[in-house]
C-alpha cells in the first residue's frame, strides 16, 4: 500500500517490491486506497496488477502482512487507515519523510534517502532478488519523480550511480520521460490554465500561491489526479520563496501543496495536520478553502520572516 493520490514514487516503489518478491515464489498484492491518476495508467493500463482498495477484487485477510510505502503518516492512507488500525496482520512501514505516525510493526524510515524508490532498490539486494528491467525501470520512475527528473537539491552523486544502474538493468528513460510529461490530456492543459489565472504573489513576491476548485473539474473534463505538479507553476516565478497550491475538496475541506527553496515547509504542514519534507510538503484540513487560505498565507509570511 502507499499513499492516497499515489506519486511515481510510491508506484514504482511498490511495483518494484511486488516484482522482486514474485521472483521468488510469493504472491505480492499492490493496492491503492484513491484513483490512479491518469498520468499513471501506463503501469498497468489493464488494472491487472494495482488493486482499488475502496473496492477490493478479494479480501486482504489472507495476506502474511502490510507493507505500507512512501508514508507513515494515517491521513495518507484514506479508508486503508481504518482497515489498518483494526488489522491483526504484521505491517512495515517503507519511506524517507520526516513526518511520521506510530503505524505499529517494524519502521523502516531513512530521510536522507532521496525517494522511497532507493528503499525498495536496497530491499531487493538485501533478500538477493533478480531486479529485472521491468522493476529497473519502475525504480528509475520512483528516483527520478522524487528529484525533480535529477534537478532537485536532494540529487547526489549516488543518485546519478543508481540511475545508472537501473539504466544498465533495463530502464528507458526516454519513454518515461515521454508517458510523464510530454504526453497530457487536452482536459489537464485546460485545469491548469485554470491555474495560472488565479496565480496571485504575497510578501513582496516572496510567496506564491494559486487554488484549484471543485467547480473547475467539470468545465474543463480534467480529474483531482491532473492537479499533480501544478505546485511548480507559483514555485517558477522568480523570486519566489514558498509556493502554495490550495485545492477544493469534495468533503468540504482544502488540500495544500507546499513547496520551498530554503525554508522549512514540513513545519507548517504540520501544524496543519500534515507533514512531508523540509521543502515540499502538504496537509489536508477540514477547512473550507476560503477561510484556511488567508491563514495559511500569514503562517507562510511569518515563517519566511523568522
Amino acid at each position: 500500500m502507499t499513499h492516497i493520490r499515489p506519486d511515481g514514487d510510491g508506484l514504482g516503489a511498490q511495483l518494484a517490491l511486488a516484482d522482486a518478491l514474485k521472483a521468488q515464489g510469493m504472491q505480492p498484492r499492490v493496492c491503492i486506497a484513491s484513483v490512479l491518476p491518469p498520468r499513471y495508467r501506463f503501469l498497468d493500463p489493464d488494472r491487472k496488477v494495482i488493486e482499488d482498495f475502496r473496492k477490493p477484487l478479494r479480501p486482504l485477510d489472507d495476506c502474511n502482512a502490510i507493507v505500507v510505502m512512501d508514508t507513515g503518516t494515517w491521513n495518507q492512507l484514506g479508508d486503508f487507515a481504518e482497515y489498518l488500525k483494526a488489522s491483526p496482520l504484521p505491517r512495515v512501514v517503507i519511506d524517507h519523510h520526516r513526518t511520521q505516525d506510530d503505524l505499529g510493526g517494524q519502521a523502516f524510515v531513512d530521510i536522507d534517502a532521496e525517494a522511497t524508490g532507493r528503499l525498495s532498490f536496497e530491499i531487493i539486494e538485501a533478500l538477493g532478488a533478480p531486479l529485472s528491467p521491468a522493476a529497473a525501470n519502475h525504480l528509475f520512475l520512483a528516483l527520478a519523480h522524487d528529484t525533480g527528473w535529477f534537478r532537485h537539491s536532494n540529487t547526489t552523486p549516488a543518485t546519478f550511480a543508481l540511475a545508472e544502474r537501473l539504466t544498465t538493468a533495463g530502464a528507458n528513460p526516454t519513454a518515461l520521460y515521454e508517458k510523464l510529461f510530454e504526453t497530457s490530456s487536452l482536459a489537464r492543459y485546460r485545469l491548469v490554465g485554470k491555474a495560472l489565472e488565479r496565480l496571485q504573489t504575497r510578501a513582496g513576491g516572496r510567496i506564491a500561491f494559486t487554488e484549484i476548485l471543485l467547480a473547475d473539474y467539470p468545465a474543463t473534463g480534467a480529474v483531482p489526479g491532473d492537479t499533480e505538479d501544478m505546485i511548480d507553476y507559483p514555485r517558477s516565478i522568480e523570486g519566489v520563496e514558498v509556493a502554495l497550491l490550495f485545492i477544493e475538496q469534495a468533503d468540504g475541506g482544502t488540500k495544500i501543496s507546499f513547496r520551498s527553496r530554503a525554508a522549512d515547509v514540513s513545519r507548517l504542514a504540520e501544524a496543519l495536520g500534515g507533514g512531508g519534507h523540509k521543502l515540499a510538503a502538504g496537509a489536508r484540513v477540514k477547512e473550507s478553502l476560503a477561510s484556511v487560505r488567508d491563514r495559511v498565507l500569514v503562517e507562510t509570511q511569518k515563517a519566511l520572516d523568522s
